[in-house]
């Protein structure tokens, strides 16, 4: 019998609490390029070891550092003076009985292809320079893919918390990005670079958006296309705003370091379209949750889910169950207003046996516990007892981790 404990939360809704902090990190920020790339790594890794022995070998791509290059911004397009580099460290698999696995080489092949497909304007055999620094694992940890068993025991003793539903002002943020990321806002405003960063706050009924966004200077040939350019962009977000969410009361800025007269110094330029080529540097695990925000209100896990292997890495794994438990107690059980759910992993026990699950709930008005409690039960019960199909799902990355 698994340890299942269902349980009723004494506090107050969040959409009924005074205050409220969200954040979200677009995809060019130097963060989430880490959390998305190692994860990448650690999926091409996953199919290599399944086409070559039938099953996924020890590894954790989950230790990223990118270190910011150095460029010229010049009105028309500047130049990269030093590229930006990219470190990989932590641990992997690179034989099994004297049958070698290319870690190295599949490590900067798909770091390569991550930048292809999501950096307009990075190339990655000039801009990128890579340092691999994988290691082999340990013994202790990599016997646990030898024991036999439906499913393998956790690596790592480990908690995680994951929560459901969104409330307005995670789905504003989470939204907003997505927006002024897309394909389409690309076309129609090529000089908007993918580093984006959303910063939320509701303060009772009121909402404020801080929009951090790297312009292209390739796109800019004054100081005053730069803020033409940024007013029909603010204009545009305000649009979508009022427009997706029906809100009257919402204040945006954009880019609020910004002063006029100071050239190039007064506009935030880059010439890759993050402030990887010259401003910042980053690291996994500093950006969004597995859910897409960095919710501040919220209880979160302290692991990063991002390039930990997806068969024993309970700080992958429960990371994002959590989330799929929650997400499922809050569309099938009746009368659950917000859900939190907490599991604990002791390593070495088999990954759908954990030391606890908790499911914190917070009724609707009238709504007895009492009345939920077996089915929020049954469905943690039954995602534990499928936990290897959720695992197949992160191999094939149906599940996003940032």
């Amino acid at each position: 019998m698994r340890n299942i404990m269902v349980r009723e939360l004494g506090q107050v809704p969040l959409e009924q609490q005074p205050m409220e902090i969200v954040e979200r990190k677009g995809v060019g920020h130097p963060d989430s390029i880490c959390d998305a790339m190692l994860n990448e790594i650690s999926v091409a890794l996953s199919k290599e070891y399944l086409k070559k022995f039938g099953s996924i070998m020890h590894h954790n791509i989950d230790k990223g550092l990118l270190v910011a290059g150095e460029v010229e911004r010049r009105f028309g397009g500047g130049e990269v003076k030093k590229p930006i580099l990219m470190v990989f460290g932590d641990r992997a698999t690179f034989e099994v009985d004297q049958d070698p696995i290319p870690v190295v080489d599949i490590t900067i092949g798909t770091a390569k292809n991550w930048f292809r497909n999501n950096m307009r304007f990075i190339d990655p055999d000039k801009h990128v320079k890579y340092q691999v620094e994988l290691k082999r694992g340990s013994e202790a940890l990599t016997d646990i893919f030898r024991r036999k068993g439906k499913f393998l025991g956790a690596n790592d003793t480990s908690a995680a918390v994951g929560f459901a539903p969104l409330t307005k002002t995670e789905r504003l943020v989470l939204e907003t990005e997505k927006f002024l990321n897309s394909k389409d806002f690309k076309k129609r405003f090529p000089e908007s670079g993918e580093d984006i960063k959303v910063m939320g706050l509701r303060k009772n009924h009121d909402y404020n958006l801080t929009v951090a966004m790297a312009f292209v200077d390739r796109f800019i040939d004054s100081e005053n296309t730069y803020f033409k350019r940024k007013d029909e962009i603010l204009e545009e977000t305000k649009g979508f705003v009022k427009s997706k969410f029906g809100l009257k009361n919402v204040s945006i800025g954009l880019n609020t370091l910004d002063q006029k007269g100071r050239g190039i110094g007064g506009m935030y330029l880059t010439v890759l379209g993050t402030s990887a080529d010259d401003g910042d540097c980053g690291q996994v695990g500093r950006g969004n949750r597995v859910n897409g925000i960095i919710p501040l209100n919220r209880p979160t896990c302290s692991e990063a889910a991002a390039g930990k292997n997806p068969v024993s890495h309970v700080g992958k794994i429960y990371n994002l169950l959590t989330y799929r438990i929650a997400d499922k107690i809050c569309q099938n059980v009746s009368g659950v207003r917000e859900v939190y759910v907490w599991l604990l992993s002791q390593i070495g026990q088999p990954i759908d046996q954990p030391k606890v699950a908790t499911a914190q709930l917070i009724m609707k008005k009238g709504k007895s516990l009492k009345k939920v409690s077996g089915e929020v039960r049954e469905t943690i019960e039954t995602e534990l007892a499928n936990i290897d199909k959720f695992t197949e799902e992160l191999v094939n990355q149906s599940i996003s981790v940032c």
